[in-house]
């Protein structure tokens, strides 16, 4: 049984507000009665979009602040009962060219966040949304928490540090943290216009366009896709479940679904050609193969499943993109 989610009142605080999940987390507290702060740096191409927020724009507290900004953090931070931490880097490509700006966003930002709340919020309750690419090149299928890490390229480094310090925090200072590794989410108010936050999104854009998609490789390669709406459903239960603090968690769908199959349920909604073509360098490098993980683990403690099917979260996205295509490209 998922535990009854009550944030009515409740005064929250999220990190990468303006971002694809933090907007579509932030539009859900609000119809829940909840009491929004949202902090976004508006880095170019990290994803945040005012036009994300325009449907409670008028119901939140919006600072444009960097997480890396220690003096407006440890204001902001006072008084709230829930930070849900999704600020971030997340291209893969972007932490192997600029190694240090990942470390400074991934890392030593989410120290600083936790000596901030340590003194001056003991008793908030952070949720950390991390990265199944800490695991690397999957060993076994479907990977749980115990696979081993062994991430490939310098953000899955930095992220997994970072959760490490939330459950030292925990464990040290009994700082209520929890993490979600999230997998590829897409949907709604996901950054489209280029490919720094994964394929998902491009694939989407492109399809809308009526352009065509590339596949490397066979497209064999399987993945497990979630709908924004049900990783927004996890991170609420994350917020209010009590037994899962202190704790790290795999988000996952079932069945996973080959990178072709992907593009032939976009192709059910929208015209558009597509073919196969061979792996470049750069993404070789750090491609994992298939991955799909197990969230048996959350599934026991909360209850929750992802409950939307891949071909009807498709059909939702392009439906969204088509309608407000002048805010995202």
């Amino acid at each position: 049984m998922q535990i009854k989610k009550n944030y009515q009142g409740k005064r929250i605080l999220i990190t990468g507000g303006c971002g694809f999940i933090g907007s579509n987390l932030a539009i859900e507290l609000v119809q829940q009665g909840a009491i929004v702060t949202i902090v976004d740096s508006m880095i170019p191409d990290f994803g945040g979009n005012l036009f994300n927020l325009q449907p409670i724009r008028k119901d939140v507290e919006l600072s444009f602040t960097d997480i890396r900004d220690l003096h407006a953090m440890r204001y902001l931070v006072q008084d709230k009962e829930i930070i849900f931490n999704l600020a971030g880097q997340i291209s893969h490509i972007d932490s192997m060219k600029n190694p240090f700006q990942d470390l400074e966003i991934n890392t030593t930002s989410q120290l600083q966040l936790l000596e901030i709340c340590k003194e001056y919020n003991p008793a908030v309750r952070i949720v950390l949304t991390s990265t199944r690419q800490v695991y690397g090149r999957p060993q076994y299928l479907p990977v749980d928490e115990q696979h081993p890490i062994s991430p490939v390229d310098v953000n899955g480094i930095n992220s997994w540090a970072g959760e490490q310090y939330h459950l030292l925090y925990q464990k040290v200072y009994q700082l209520p943290t929890v993490i979600l590794r999230l997998t590829n989410t897409y949907g709604p108010r996901q950054l489209v216009k280029h490919t720094r936050q994964g394929f998902t999104g491009t694939f989407i854009r492109r399809a809308v366009e009526g352009n065509e998609i590339q596949l490397f490789g066979t497209g064999e390669q399987k993945r497990d896709f979630i709908y924004v709406a049900d990783v927004v459903e996890s991170l609420l239960i994350a917020g209010e479940h009590p037994d899962v603090v202190g704790q790290t968690y795999n988000l996952a769908s079932s069945p996973p679904h080959s990178l072709k199959e992907f593009v032939e349920m976009l192709q059910e909604v929208t015209v558009f050609p597509f073919q196969l073509v061979p792996f470049p360098e750069e993404k070789k490098k750090i491609d994992i193969g298939d991955y799909y993980g197990s969230c048996e683990r959350f599934t026991n403690i909360t209850g929750w499943e992802a409950k939307t099917d891949l071909r009807q979260g498709l059909q939702k996205s392009v439906q969204y993109y088509q309608k407000f295509i002048e805010h995202y490209w």
